[in-house]
């Protein structure tokens, strides 16, 4: 007989369609709990439904493994300096893309813009990361934000190995100082403009993060609103339902009292017809 492990189980629960994570999750922790992983269950239902977006990532590492190492390994190359990988990163990121529509239709869900720019940066996280920690592989409940400039992503500045300058010709004391100093100043421009774009990323990042917190927040209002509506509609069904039962109990005693008199007078014509025979 097979035994349900919590790491079986996570990778099971997270292969499944999104529509029915959740109860795929509290069948899952009912089997460990009665296979006696009490820890195991309740870690697993613990684990949040993630958002469409992570989920399509997660589906990625589950059928399109190949292309999704490919995405860590030219991730790894040009973090080791190997920036001739980059073009080949890129393509990893948009293969995976592209498949993440492919997902998305057969699952009739829509592949909207917004949807797939969060899996594009959420990809880019996990190859700047070089992995999946904290989470299992294949098994995020929520997006990932890739850090600053150094992550590696098609939405993301790849940085480029600094040229080293070639040492001026000899020259006079003061055309070396004039030298320095106009190097000096071209460093600190590229520093302020560095800066100035990291500071416009991390507002545009900040507003995203706003714009989807808010999102959110409607999406789950109006999820509730649509669970109040159905427990209502399921609370006014349960009472009808117990009406009904009252009503054919009543009628169900009310045979039986018939069926017993019945029966009653069955007995009595059974022992005048006894009694004319003798």
């Amino acid at each position: 007989m097979r035994v349900m492990r919590y790491e079986h189980a996570v990778e099971t629960l997270f292969q499944a369609p999104l529509d029915q994570l959740v109860t795929e999750r509290k069948r899952l922790a009912a089997e460990l709990k009665a296979e006696g992983d009490k820890t195991g269950a309740a870690r697993l239902a613990r684990l949040t439904r993630p958002p469409i977006s992570a989920w399509v990532v997660d589906q990625l590492w589950w059928r399109a493994r190949p292309a999704f190492e490919a995405l860590f390994d030219t991730a790894e190359r040009v973090r080791r300096g190997d920036f001739g990988a980059t073009a080949a990163h890129r393509e990893a990121i948009a293969g995976l893309r592209a498949r993440a529509v492919q997902i998305l239709g057969d699952a009739q869900h829509v592949a909207n813009e917004v949807t797939l720019r969060r899996v594009t940066q959420t990809l880019s996280a996990l190859a700047a990361a070089g992995g999946w920690d904290p989470d299992a592989p294949g098994a995020l409940t929520a997006d990932r934000d890739p850090p600053g400039f150094e992550a590696i992503g098609i939405n993301n500045v790849i940085p480029f190995p600094v040229q080293p300058r070639r040492a001026p010709e000899p020259a006079s004391a003061a055309s070396d100082t004039e030298t320095t100093a106009v190097h000096h100043r071209s460093d600190a421009d590229e520093i302020k403009r560095r800066r100035d774009r990291e500071a416009a990323a991390a507002r545009a990042q900040a507003a995203a993060e706003l714009r989807r917190a808010e999102a959110e927040r409607a999406r789950a209002a109006a999820e509730r609103q649509r669970l109040e509506a159905a427990l209502r509609t399921a609370q006014g069904d349960v009472l009808q339902r117990e009406r009904e039962v009252i009503r054919l109990e009543r009628d169900l005693a009310t045979a039986r009292n018939l069926v017993a008199q019945a029966r009653a007078v069955v007995a009595d014509l059974e022992d005048r017809l006894a009694q004319l025979d003798n």
